[in-house]
C-alpha cells in the first residue's frame, strides 16, 4: 500500500519486516528453537512469580522485587518474540505503522523498566549487606512496593518521548525493516524527513538511562564489596558474595548487550551482527535469568522442592 506524495517519493502505509531473510532455509529450525526458548522463558518466570506468591518464607523484599523483575521480563519478551515467530512460520512479514510504533513503545518501556528493576534490586542487596541491622526498617512493605512501581513509571514515561516523536514522522519506500522487530534505528532508516534532532534526543535519553542505571548499580556494588571485605570470616564473605553473584551476572549480561546496541558510536548504522545481539537480549537472556537466580539461591530451590513435593503428593 502506498500514497503518492511527489514524483520521487511515496509514503509507506505498511511495513515489511525482513527478519532472517538471508537464512530463509533455516527459518523453520529457528522457529522451533525460539518457540522452545520463549515457552521456557514464560514457564520459568511464571514459576518464580508463583513461588513468591505461594511460599511464605519468600515473602521478603528481595523476592518481591525478583517477582516484579520476572513480570517485566515476561512482558519485555512478549513484545517482540510472538511477531518474530509469526514471521518465521507464516511469512506474514507485514505490519502496520501503528502496530510497529506500539511495539517500539512497549519494547522501549519494558526495557527501561527492566534496567531500573536491576537498580532497585541492587539497592536491596546494598541495604541487606551494608546496613543489615536497619534492613527491616528501611525495606518496609511500603518501600518495597514503591521500589517495584518506580521502574514501571520510569519506563512508560521515558518511552513516551521517542515514541511520540516517531509517530509524527512520514515513512517512505522502500518499506523494509531490516530487523525482526520495530527497533529505533530501522524505523529511522525509513523516514522521509531529517531525523538528526530526534536522534540526538534519543541518544541523550539512551545514554542517561542506560549508563545512569549501570553507574548506580556499580556504586551499590562498590559499597557492597567494601563491606564484604570487612567481614572477618571467609565463610561470611562467601555467603555475602553468593547472594549478589546472580544479580551481578544478570546486570553484566543485560547491560553489556544494551550498551553494544544503543550506546556505541554510530549505532544507527546497519549491521548483521545487530540481529544476533538483539536475539541475545530478546530471547536468550530472558531464558537464562531464571536459571541464574534459581540455581544460585538456596531459598528458591528449597521452595521449588517443596512445591514439587506437594504436587506429587496431591497427584498420588
Amino acid at each position: 500500500m502506498e500514497l503518492a506524495v511527489s514524483v520521487n517519493q511515496t509514503i509507506a502505509t505498511i511495513f515489511i519486516i525482513v527478519g532472517f531473510e538471508t537464512i530463509r532455509y533455516k527459518e523453520l529450525s529457528l522457529f522451533s528453537l525460539f518457540l522452545s526458548m520463549y515457552m521456557l522463558t514464560l514457564g520459568a518466570h511464571f514459576l518464580i512469580i508463583t513461588l513468591v506468591l505461594l511460599e511464605y518464607h519468600l515473602h521478603k523484599p528481595m523476592y518481591f522485587l525478583l517477582a516484579n523483575f520476572s513480570l517485566v521480563e515476561v512482558l519485555y519478551t512478549t513484545v517482540t518474540v510472538p511477531k518474530m515467530l509469526d514471521v518465521l512460520l507464516s511469512r506474514n512479514k507485514e505490519i502496520f505503522p501503528s502496530s510497529c510504533l506500539t511495539q517500539f513503545y512497549f519494547f522501549f518501556a519494558f526495557g527501561a523498566a527492566e534496567n531500573c528493576c536491576l537498580v532497585v534490586m541492587g539497592y536491596d542487596r546494598y541495604v541487606a549487606i551494608c546496613k543489615p541491622l536497619h534492613y527491616s526498617t528501611l525495606m518496609t512493605k511500603r518501600m518495597s512496593i514503591g521500589l517495584a512501581c518506580g521502574p514501571w513509571v520510569v519506563g512508560f514515561i521515558t518511552a513516551a518521548c521517542p515514541a511520540l516523536w516517531i509517530s509524527t514522522l512520514s515513512f517512505c519506500f522502500p518499506n523494509y525493516i531490516d530487523h525482526f522487530f520495530c527497533d529505533y534505528s530501522p524505523l529511522l532508516q525509513l523516514s522521509c524527513e531529517d531525523t538528526s534532532r530526534g536522534e540526538f534526543t534519543f541518544s541523550v535519553i539512551s545514554y542517561s538511562l542506560t549508563l545512569g542505571c549501570f553507574s548506580l548499580i556499580l556504586v551499590s556494588y562498590s559499597f557492597i564489596i567494601w563491606s564484604v571485605l570487612k567481614i572477618p570470616s571467609v565463610e561470611g564473605q562467601n555467603k555475602a558474595f553468593s547472594t549478589c553473584a546472580s544479580h551481578l551476572t544478570v546486570v553484566l549480561i543485560f547491560n553489556g548487550t544494551i550498551i553494544f546496541m544503543y550506546i556505541r558510536p554510530n549505532s544507527h548504522v546497519r549491521f548483521t551482527l545487530d540481529k544476533v545481539v538483539s536475539i541475545f537480549y530478546c530471547v536468550v537472556t530472558p531464558v537464562m535469568n531464571p536459571m541464574i537466580y534459581c540455581l544460585r539461591n538456596k531459598e528458591v530451590k528449597e521452595a521449588l522442592r517443596k512445591t514439587f513435593q506437594r504436587v506429587k503428593k496431591s497427584g498420588s
